[in-house]
This record gives C-alpha cells, structure tokens and sequence, in this order.
C-alpha cells in the first residue's frame, strides 16, 4: 500500500470540514507540517483562527472568495477561474517548498462541480501533496473519479440538523 494517502470528505451532512481540521490538528500535535487551503472561503472560519496559531501549520489563503459563484456574471465567473487556475499553481509550489506531512484541500470537490478547478489540475494538485504526505479534500458532490482513487472516502449524511427547521448558522458550531 502507499504510504501516503487521499481522504475524501463528502455529502451532504455536517462535519466534513471539521474532520479535515480535526485530521490537521492530530498532524500538528505529532510536530508534522500540514498545509491548509480553503477554497469557496473568505478566510475568516473559526478554524483558520486557531490553526494560525499552531506551530507547522502553514494556512494558504490565494483562494479566498466572498459570495457564491452562482450570482456571478460570466466575466466575474472567469476571473474567478483565472484566479484559481494561478492559486493552484502558487499552492503547488509552497507544497513542493514545504514537503508537509498532511495537505488538507478544504471544498476541493464543490470548486471541482462548479468548474472553479479542473479535473486534471486537480489530481496535479493531490499528486504534489501525495509525494510528500497524506492528502485530504472536502466538499460535497466527490466525483467518481477523485472517489474511485481516494484511500479513505467517509460520506457524511445529514439525518437531522437544525438549519432544516430555520436555525441560523452558528459562530463556533458551523464556522
């Protein structure tokens, strides 16, 4: 088996993010080197906050976004596109400069549906992390083929949640 592997977070249930997180601060707290890159994010998640603080936690932040794709005209759309296609390539080269023991791609698998990324951008972008530790990507809607090559793939499934009953996201909780 390969040393280093690719956990996939998937679903439509709560707690994707929060097991990547929860996968880098087990990292951190061996010494190990992880890197974090938030993609469909502002940067501001209670998480970063804490991470930031932490010794060999290196956090990426060339993907940060405010607001849904969805709104977005086309020509906001394709710098969008344009801005990730080059914070793939920078997020390449901090990997190859760091060699982290853990690279956590947070919301991979929905920048991945949108078009934000491409598929083969993608799997450059967790071969680089894999040369040099575990890879972990979040986000609903995994495709087969990123499924299909993971070693780990959890599927989270919302069974209850209070959002469905009109319950505001919460500071802390949710983000």
């Amino acid at each position: 088996m390969d040393t280093h592997l690719l956990h996939i977070y998937t679903g439509n249930g709560k707690g994707k993010t929060t097991a990547a997180m929860g996968l880098a601060l087990r990292a951190l707290g061996h010494g190990k080197k992880v890197v974090i890159a938030q993609l469909m994010k502002d940067g501001t998640t209670g998480e970063l906050r804490s991470l930031r603080q932490l010794p060999g936690a290196i956090i990426f932040e060339g993907f940060l976004m405010k607001g849904f794709v969805r709104t977005r005209n086309e020509e906001e759309r394709q710098r969008l596109v344009d801005r990730h296609h080059a914070a793939m390539r920078e997020l390449m080269a901090v990997i190859d400069s760091e060699q982290p023991a853990l690279t956590v791609l947070d919301e991979l698998n929905v920048a991945l549906a949108m078009g934000l990324v491409g598929r083969a951008e993608a799997n450059t972008l967790i071969d680089t992390a894999l040369k040099y530790g575990d890879c972990a990507a979040t986000g609903r809607h995994a495709g087969e083929g990123l499924m299909g090559r993971a070693h780990y793939v959890t599927r989270m499934e919302a069974v209850k949640h209070p959002f469905d009953e009109g319950q505001a996201a919460r500071e802390g909780i949710e983000f």
